[in-house]
């Protein structure tokens, strides 16, 4: 597929040739695996059009959206994608190879901290930052807690709230206490599949309604078995629900002036849209595209028609509030 109009068709089955992965060593020596694409990608003389830094959801890995980062490289932007600690091919923190386990999620604040001060000083301005679904939490969390200043934020359907989630949070929250207090805090919360490694059946009807994109990441975690990941671990529901709450107290949200485009979709049957919807009018500066029934949880991942609008959306977003002639 070629997107953007311009040059050659994207391969979301290989790393394109001007984009480099390697690892970058968080302040405690643990290794996170990150990709690069050199800025400027528009033209070669052209100037870059600024830098963004993007992060992926819960059991994701960034193979799965190269064709959302290349398609940002051509509109000439300096572009990064990093997995977070303890998934895809940056090792693991629970007690088998599948099971998604953090000891608390300000492990991944400090983490992302660390790393954007270290990328923002190697790469040109403005800066943003993206993130899906856990990813768009986190990078939320970070911005609220002042632990990163961009330039303005795009948030992929972000996990603020559980689809299915009737009770109150505090109600929830207490529940995944004792949960974790049953027993090991690394064991999985709910069951993925008979067989260890293989994605249960009816998973597509979840995260997106085209086929070939869905199996694009299938395709991916065969040739790189390290990126296979399946429930989180009671710990992590129960620690999801504390940063949940953090970012719902009043005054939080409120104090944020960066300019932030929530997207989501009333068709998403992991996160709750309403959540987004009050994230978004929370936000100073916040904006919502608000999807329906046309998307599923990944709109970064979805039909044509559908993906093009968001990215669209995007591009719109980000020349509005960082226009090309303000670059440096």
């Amino acid at each position: 597929m070629n997107p953007d109009g311009g040059g050659p068709a994207i391969d979301r089955r290989a790393i394109p040739v001007n984009a480099t992965e390697s690892a970058w060593g968080a302040p405690d020596g643990h290794q996170i695996r990150r990709i690069d694409w050199p800025s400027g990608a528009a033209g070669e003389n052209a100037p870059p059009r600024g830098s963004i830094l993007f992060v992926p959801g819960r059991g994701d890995a960034y193979e799965k959206y190269l064709e959302t980062l290349e398609q940002w490289s051509r509109a000439g932007w300096r572009v990064t994608a990093a997995d977070w600690r303890g998934q895809a091919g940056s090792g693991r923190l629970g007690n088998d190879p599948v099971t998604g386990h953090i000891g608390d999620f300000s492990t991944w604040i400090d983490d992302i901290a660390a790393f954007w001060t270290d990328w923002k000083t190697a790469t040109p301005g403005p800066h943003v930052i993206a993130g899906h679904s856990m990813g768009g939490h986190l990078v939320l969390r970070a911005l609220a807690e002042h632990r990163v200043d961009a330039d303005a934020v795009v948030l992929s359907a972000p996990m603020l709230g559980y689809v299915g989630t009737v009770l109150p949070l505090r109600v929830m929250h207490g529940a995944a206490k004792i949960m974790a207090r049953l027993g090991d805090r690394t064991r999985p919360a709910w069951k993925w599949s008979e067989k260890p490694g293989e994605v249960p059946a009816g998973r597509i009807d979840l995260l997106t309604h085209d086929k070939d994109r869905y199996e694009d990441e299938l395709w991916w975690r065969q040739q790189r078995p390290e990126l296979v990941m399946g429930p989180g671990s009671w710990g992590w529901v129960e620690r999801s629900y504390a940063s949940i709450r953090g970012l719902d107290r009043p005054g939080v949200l409120e104090a944020v002036t960066t300019p932030v485009l929530l997207i989501g979709t009333t068709n998403d049957r992991l996160v709750e849209m309403a959540a987004i919807e009050r994230a978004a009018n929370r936000l100073p500066h916040g904006e919502l595209l608000r999807l329906g029934k046309e998307a599923r949880h990944e709109v970064l991942r979805e039909v044509d028609d559908v993906r093009d609008r968001v990215m669209a959306a995007i591009a719109d977003f980000l020349d509005r509030v960082v226009p090309v002639h303000d670059a440096s």
